[in-house]
């Protein structure tokens, strides 16, 4: 296993294009970072009133601490370990990551509704409070990034289930925890989806790349 990814890592170092195009795509990654950051204390600062939800306001907040904080650094780290053992996935993935952070940071950006009165309480931790806020509501980034990530493995079936339950259940517990609004979780589907059709238009020499790894 050592030895195919070694291969792989020697393959990939030997053609310059490649490392470029994945050097380029990691600084996309961290500037995308940035941007959320700051898109994220803004619309914290700015968040207006709540409004009424049809399903938070017929149903009881639980606690989804653990599937919410950990889970997300779970799902971290599923995804570096797919793309550490497969070099040729690597620009790609943090190309359209970097797209759907940065169309995220903008909506979240334009849009400044207060979290809803009842929710569940995060113990983030250090880490995790940089990067989650409570303004940063639409759409839901839990949701919409394992969706991304089942369309970028969907010709993978097992990885294609996999990303999709995870996105059902962040979704859910989204919504059970009254950390989103109702519209928040749907519209992750539909605005991911469009994302990764923009990614694929854009970035069809790195999609190309990628897909060679799934035959």
């Amino acid at each position: 296993m050592l030895s195919t990814i070694k291969q792989r890592y020697k393959i990939c170092g030997s053609d310059r294009t490649y490392i470029f195009s994945a050097a380029i795509a990691a600084v996309a990654l961290m500037i995308s970072g940035v941007v959320n950051y700051l898109a994220g204390v803004y619309s914290t600062e700015q968040a207006s009133n709540a409004v009424t939800d049809i399903i938070l306001s017929n149903t009881r907040v639980y606690n989804v601490d653990a599937i919410f904080v950990y889970g997300s650094f779970i799902l971290i780290a599923f995804i570096t370990f797919l793309l550490v053992i497969h070099p040729k996935r690597i620009p790609f993935a943090l190309y359209t990551l970097s797209l759907f952070i940065v169309i995220r940071s903008s909506f979240v950006s334009m849009t400044h509704l207060g979290p809803f009165p009842t929710h569940a309480v995060l113990d983030l931790g250090n880490v995790a409070s940089k990067f989650i806020f409570g303004g940063d509501l639409f759409f839901s980034g839990h949701t919409g990034i394992p969706f991304l990530m089942a369309l970028l493995f969907w010709k993978n079936r097992v990885l294609r289930y996999i990303f999709l339950v995870w996105s059902v259940v962040f979704g859910t517990t989204a919504l059970l925890g009254h950390l989103h609004y109702t519209i928040d979780v749907l519209s992750a589907f539909f605005i991911t989806f469009t994302i990764f059709t923009m990614a694929e238009h854009f970035f069809k020499k790195e999609r190309a790349l990628f897909l060679s790894e799934e035959r």
